[in-house]
């Protein structure tokens, strides 16, 4: 029985070590890397993404003014609906604008503050967005949503 224990115990520290090193360690110092040469390669295929807002025109980036890039989002989310190319690991964003309610139980506003999802939870908590960036983020969202 105590052999059973241990060997339990030391595969768990195993596997909680390698799931740190694989995701903060590896993912976190590299993850900046690749949303830059994701943004570099955005930006070389399609200049720029023009919005059809008709009380002003917005343009729509994968370059580093992007909020959803300078907050890391494009390291795991695409938004198809504005050209965003990200990673393919989260759901795309383009429909998250209207989709969030009725999957997670709240409005998207809320969502960003207090994920309900264990993946964001922990994103947002380390990383928590401002209330201008939140408005930001939604503004694209909504953007998105309407294409």
């Amino acid at each position: 029985m105590q052999k059973a224990i241990i060997s339990f115990v030391i595969s768990a520290l195993i596997g909680f070590g390698l799931g740190y090193l694989v995701f903060d360690v590896i993912m976190g110092d590299s993850g900046s890397g690749q949303q830059t040469a994701q943004a570099d390669n955005s930006q070389k295929s399609e200049a720029k993404e023009e919005s059809t807002d008709t009380k002003e025109a917005k343009t729509v980036s994968a370059d580093d003014d992007n909020i959803l890039n300078k907050k890391g989002c494009l390291g795991c989310h695409a938004v198809e609906s504005l050209q965003l190319q990200g990673g393919a690991v989260g759901p795309d964003l383009s429909k998250a604008f209207v989709n969030v309610e009725g999957k997670h139980g709240k409005p998207i506003e809320e969502f960003l503050k207090q994920p309900t999802s264990a993946v964001m939870s922990g994103v947002i908590s380390k990383n928590p967005l401002t209330d201008d960036e939140r408005k930001q983020v939604l503004e694209l969202l909504k953007e998105a949503s309407e294409k």
